[in-house]
């Protein structure tokens, strides 16, 4: 066993750790869900590599089939300065993993006839009824003057060839603070989250869209997703918050999943870091993603890997977990389909985008091992699920450090152990 004190949970039998270790979530053995226990070893090997390199200061990976946990595993420590071992139930900083959680919010409306896809958002947000499109101004003839980093390029606007709707935002073509010219003008109404809620987001109706809504691909790592979650307490006349708790964390038993950790929470809430110059350096400002009173969709959520793993399992099983119905097979399928193709500039090749989620569309092209039609999405501290339908599994890691090679490398070495 590892010196950094590896909490395992295999073949279906549970380590407690800490006494505030409850797993809610069903358990199997690997091999009753068609998961080899040796194969699965190679999880366990890849985290150590990447702590060992000093990439990561630890992880908690979960892999569940058939809505049933199969493996969940703690490596590393949560703090480098203390050493406190990672457990199973260490909470993370989610980031933008928080954002499938506001596309479910968005299905479930519509199930109810209270928000349609192809709604205008100005349906919801009226000042979003005369927007326009930012043109960044030709650089002036004479030798190529680079602009100084920081400063937002000038621009002029022209009129929207239609407005931004609904799936827009839940497919990243909208424009909405998306680039350089949306951004430095919505940056003074970000500024105001933590005062005004999302609310914020009003204020962006004199703002820019970087592009003609649908004609590319491009991230609204904030607007977008705050902007639908506001959408989604309108819709149903009650905060974001209390009506993912009441529609969504509570009825799916997600007891650890929170905007604000209580006292209780922080003290198993990981640090989070970044990687400069071949060392690990803990982020200046890591809750800027939430508040007591921003509760945003575009981050801000903090969770375990079980209680994210509970979300996941439903939609990788139809919309459904354990007796308890989020949503219909047939939005579970419309959020895991391509209304984005690969094609579209912005995406890249076997990959398009679904409500919320990036789909994969053609393993070979994106070089994955995953099956086609799996859906996830990622968040920007180290945190990573996907959702593979086909199967009915789920993959899950969450680390606290920015790495694509080995959230992709995770994805690979979950694969490999599905033997039936």
């Amino acid at each position: 066993m590892s010196t950094r004190k590896l909490v395992s949970v295999l073949l279906g039998a549970l380590v407690v750790a800490a006494p505030s270790l409850v797993l809610r979530a069903e358990t199997a053995t690997p091999q009753s869900v068609g998961l080899s226990t040796d194969r699965l070893q190679r999880v366990h090997e890849l985290v150590e590599r990447n702590i060992a390199a000093g990439e990561i200061a630890g992880a908690v990976t979960l892999v569940a089939r058939n809505g049933q946990v199969a493996y969940l595993e703690a490596q590393g420590v949560m703090d480098l300065q203390s050493k406190k071992p990672m457990q199973p139930d260490s909470m993370f900083r989610l980031a933008s993993m928080s954002k499938p959680v506001a596309a479910v919010a968005i299905l479930m409306l519509a199930e109810e006839g209270k928000v349609r896809l192809n709604d205008p958002v100005s349906r919801f947000i009226p000042a979003y009824a005369n927007l326009e499109v930012g043109i960044e101004k030709p650089a002036a003839p004479g030798p190529a003057v680079a602009r100084a980093p920081g400063t937002p390029p000038e621009f002029y606007t022209v009129p929207v060839t239609r407005p931004i709707t609904v799936l827009d935002l839940l497919t990243h073509t909208s424009g909405l603070m998306s680039g350089s010219m949306g951004n430095s003008a919505g940056n003074a109404a970000f500024t105001k989250r933590h005062d005004l809620g999302l609310k914020w987001v009003e204020e962006l109706g004199t703002t820019p869209l970087e592009f003609q809504p649908g004609a590319r691909w491009s991230y609204s790592a904030v607007a977008g997703f705050d902007a639908l979650a506001h959408i989604a307490e309108i819709a149903a006349g009650q905060e974001y918050s209390a009506f993912l708790q009441q529609r969504l964390f509570g009825p799916l038993g997600m007891r650890d999943v929170t905007f604000w950790p209580s006292t209780e929470q922080r003290s198993r809430l990981a640090t989070v870091y970044q990687r400069r110059d071949g060392a690990l350096v803990a982020s200046d400002n890591p809750d800027s993603m939430s508040g007591q009173k921003y509760h945003g969709g575009g981050g801000g959520l903090m969770a375990t890997a079980e209680t994210y793993a509970q979300f996941a399992m439903m939609l990788a099983n139809g919309g459904e977990l354990n007796g308890v119905r989020i949503l219909s097979p047939r939005s579970v399928e419309l959020m895991g389909s391509a209304f984005i193709p690969s094609t579209l500039p912005g995406r890249p090749a076997g990959e398009g985008f679904g409500l919320g989620v990036r789909v994969v569309t053609d393993a070979a092209a994106r070089g994955t091992w995953l099956s086609q039609g799996s859906f996830g999405w990622s968040g920007a501290y180290g945190t990573h699920f996907w959702a593979d339908p086909k199967e009915n599994l789920v993959g899950i890691v969450l680390a606290q450090t920015s790495n694509r090679t080995f959230l992709s490398d995770f994805e690979n070495a979950v694969l490999q152990a599905v033997v039936d």
